[in-house]
């Protein structure tokens, strides 16, 4: 069962910063969202929607090792691995010296632990929490400037208590929606297509989320509906997701941009939900 979808209700802050973050629009995710066992969540992020949703289990997945190693290091380790995250988040760090050094250390180190605390201070250093990375898989986002960075102690607490009826995988989102059962309630935030419907993405992972993969989503989705299993998409309202969602019930709506780089800029676009059920 979820909450009770009431506008009154406190939205659950996630710990990670992340481009799409769904916090701002969770007042209107959530009235969408059918009642069921499970939420199953193929594109993760800084799961937000997971977070402010009260499902008896919950199938938490990304492509994305490092957003995957971070949560299990949460539910594993909890308090253990927020201490742990303590010695990187002294105002000594918050350098350009100290994030470079800190960037080449995530990209050469195979130690799951360090990994996941420099991913955390790099998310809360870097610029705008972008999560990018080059063709070679290396993490390059530049460095942000914040007069001051603290460990987001009180948040990663909560997320370690919810992880307790979570399960968190390393997955592609094909199989995970073809691996869904009767009872589980789908959830994608995929990374959007662009606003000029070119055939471009942004480079959330080093091999980005092409426009054939967006079809293939909402074939998977209407295939994933007619099994049983509603399906919830987000993304941007263009005449490509019009014509890809044509067989969705669509919610359309408008948001405010919150990646610009320039903050006059950050105009409202159009966004939408699609519904199979």
């Amino acid at each position: 069962m979820t909450f009770v979808n009431s506008p009154t209700d406190k939205v659950i802050q996630p710990f990670l910063k992340w481009a799409g973050n769904k916090k701002s629009i969770i007042h209107r995710i959530k009235p969408l969202l059918p009642e069921g066992r499970r939420l199953i969540e193929p594109f993760c992020g800084s799961a937000a929607v997971f977070l402010n949703t009260n499902y008896q289990e919950n199938l938490i997945c990304d492509c994305n090792s490092d957003l995957i190693n971070i949560y299990q290091q949460l539910q594993n380790k909890g308090s253990q691995f927020i201490h742990y995250c303590e010695q990187y988040f002294i105002s000594e760090n918050n350098t350009p010296e100290k994030y470079y050094e800190f960037r080449d250390l995530f990209n050469s180190t195979k130690d799951k632990k360090i990994r996941a605390a420099l991913f955390l201070f790099l998310n809360k250093h870097g610029y705008n929490g972008l999560c990018r990375y080059n063709k070679s898989g290396k993490f390059n986002v530049p460095i942000g400037r914040y007069k001051q960075v603290l460990l987001p102690q009180t948040n990663m607490i909560f997320f370690a208590q919810q992880t307790k009826r979570a399960q968190f995988e390393i997955k592609d989102f094909e199989v995970t929606i073809k691996e869904a059962k009767k009872g589980d309630v789908i959830y994608c935030d995929p990374p959007y297509v662009p606003l000029n419907d070119s055939n471009t993405s942004f480079q959330y992972e080093k091999n980005g989320f092409s426009l054939t993969q967006q079809k293939k989503l909402a074939t998977l989705a209407e295939e994933s509906a007619k099994r049983g299993i509603p399906v919830l998409i987000s993304n941007h309202l263009t005449d490509f997701t019009r014509e890809i969602y044509s067989n969705a019930k669509l919610e359309e709506f408008s948001v405010r941009r919150t990646i610009s780089c320039k903050g006059n800029n950050r105009a409202k676009v159009m966004e939408v939900l699609a519904l199979y059920q």
